[in-house]
């Protein structure tokens, strides 16, 4: 006699399964179901759009300067204020955007590039080349991040490439042990193992199968990332080796700001908003992610 479901059957019954989980679902649940996400998307497609459109939005240009106008507290004529060269703080924040989020998101796309390829082969392949690709991120995992990536910008040079690469080595680690434990989970299946043995090519597997499941973990890690990644970007960017004047950048922006902090603390507060409000954007949208991804918070 078959019993009856019990109420974690029927619990389980009515949830979607993770295939099931479509843009409409998660657009409804996750998105519009959770008020910090929510925030966490509208704030980042804010910044979005100032990274695109920061010609059009910025009321002046960001290197335009009026040495009449400098260090003006915020008014109707310059909301944010204007710098010690009577530079608009307003259009250098969003003309900072741009270079703020262009680095940071640079250097965590080089870092899953670099990272997940290592990580992929390493746990599928296994053997000598997974121990010294594991040691190798150990040694990196050692130091704390910024403190390394501010050493690697030093020995490189200060500019915008070099920083990108500092911040892409210090991240490289984090994607490759997240792809790592992916695919040596997923080349004890059953099915990769079938793959193996009806003759399919080792890049087919990683491709179509062990790729394909480490995909979920690695956008939690990517979006987790990129707030972090900001922050590393505004420290190398304040110490002068990151953006170089006179572009502007938040990081920079604080740098410039902060022999006036008590005559004029608009110069440093403004960048130092935008880089809070990118950094808890992220955030909360890696939260989201986790949800959606994570079976156990269903």
């Amino acid at each position: 006699m078959a019993s009856a479901p019990n109420d974690a059957t029927v619990e389980a019954a009515g949830r979607p399964s993770r295939h099931e989980r479509g843009i409409a679902w998660v657009l409804r649940n996750v998105i519009l179901g959770n008020g910090l996400v929510l925030a966490g998307v509208v704030i980042a497609i804010v910044f979005l759009l100032q990274a695109l459109l920061a010609e059009r939005l910025a009321p002046k240009g960001p290197l335009a300067m009026s040495i009449g106008q400098a260090l003006k507290s915020p008014s109707l004529a310059a909301p944010f204020g204007t710098d010690r060269f009577g530079r608009d703080v307003l259009s250098r924040v969003i003309h900072g955007t741009r270079l703020s989020l262009g680095v940071a998101c640079s250097s965590i796309v080089m870092a899953l590039f670099v990272g997940g390829t290592l990580g992929l082969f390493s746990g599928y392949f296994g053997g000598p080349f997974d121990l010294v690709v594991s040691r190798v991120m150990d040694i990196f995992f050692s130091f704390p991040a910024l403190f390394l990536a501010i050493a690697i910008a030093a020995f490189l040079g200060p500019g915008i490439n070099n920083a990108i690469i500092a911040i892409a080595v210090v991240y490289t680690p984090f994607f490759s042990r997240v792809v790592r434990a992916a695919a040596l989970a997923e080349r004890g299946r059953e099915y990769v193992e079938a793959a193996v043995a009806l003759g399919a090519r080792p890049w087919l597997v990683l491709g179509r199968h062990v790729l394909r499941n480490a995909i979920s973990p690695v956008i939690v890690q990517a979006a987790v990332s990129l707030s972090y990644a900001l922050l590393i970007e505004a420290a190398l960017s304040y110490l002068g080796l990151g953006t170089q004047p006179p572009a502007p950048s938040w990081g920079r922006m604080l740098n410039e700001g902060r022999t006036f902090l008590e005559t004029a603390p608009w110069i440093s507060f403004f960048p130092g908003l935008a880089i809070m409000l990118a950094v808890l954007a992220f955030n909360l949208i890696g939260d989201g992610l986790r949800d959606i991804f994570d079976p156990r918070s269903y």
